[in-house]
């Protein structure tokens, strides 16, 4: 099993994740490290891009697996539920409302 740990950024959508070859994401966990309630909740949004002809892929309304959900300041989300299989190239995008929201994600060979 491996991990990526990254930050959120509000400003785009970006990869948190890209597969090389076949990888299930076993787990993807968010954590709002703001400590101020109401100032400090974000809204999270996600993507499960598909490879474009061999390159990542852009985020769009047809690939969103989660829109704006409010992570509350102080908070950690985990979703664990479903597992993915990414094949080379897929990726998974995240954006954020504001700063403050990491990820891991886990994943496994397949």
């Amino acid at each position: 099993m491996a991990i990526k740990n990254t930050a959120i950024p509000a400003t785009t959508d970006t990869p948190i994740y890209t597969s090389t070859n076949n990888n299930a994401i076993t787990t993807i966990i968010v954590c709002n490290t703001n400590t101020t309630p109401t100032t400090g909740d974000r809204t999270l949004t996600l993507y499960a891009v598909e490879n474009d002809a061999g390159d990542v892929g852009v985020p769009a309304t047809g690939n969103m697996i989660v829109q704006t959900l409010t992570v509350p300041a102080g908070d950690t989300i985990s979703f664990d539920q479903e597992k993915m299989v990414l094949t080379n190239n897929d990726a998974i995008f995240a954006y954020a409302s504001g700063t403050g929201l990491t990820a891991t994600v886990s994943t496994l060979p397949v």
